[in-house]
């Protein structure tokens, strides 16, 4: 069976074992735990409370570390697009931000320059907006 042709409507990823199962695991462990600590008070149920939280902790920064890394590629990828086809906002690269650039990367190469002249002039932020506005959409298909 062929991929979903990636568009605006489907484009977030969501891995179900990751988001879904981990998260539900890790969660009921912490409630689990909370429960414990409030029905039987004891330094081990304390420390089962720290241990879930920082499992809970664990959870959240490395989804968080592993988009920010993505967005530092993605920031290095959309320079050198810019370099290329979008020549004279070359210099302007720094007025752009994470989310401006996130959001262009999906702009083909023929839609990129006018997208871009526009999003930095009009100096729109928001990255559903932009994303919005792309009318040929070119997939990401690789991504954390």
């Amino acid at each position: 069976m062929a991929a979903q042709q990636q568009t605006y409507a489907n484009h977030a990823k969501v891995v179900p074992a990751y988001h879904y199962f981990t998260f539900g695991l890790v969660a009921v462990y912490f409630v689990y735990r909370l429960y414990l600590v409030a029905t039987a008070p004891s330094v081990p149920n304390a420390m089962a409370i720290v241990l879930a939280t920082a499992l809970l902790m664990i959870f959240f920064w490395a989804r968080l570390f592993a988009l920010r890394v993505q967005d530092r590629v993605i920031r290095l990828e959309m320079h050198l697009r810019v370099l290329q086809l979008v020549p004279d906002l070359s210099p302007r690269f720094g007025e752009f931000t994470i989310n401006q650039l996130c959001s262009l990367r999906f702009a083909s190469d023929a839609e990129l320059p006018e997208l871009a002249r526009k999003v930095i002039a009009e100096k729109l932020d928001d990255r559903a907006a932009i994303k919005k506005m792309i009318r040929d959409w070119q997939p990401d298909p690789v991504r954390a």
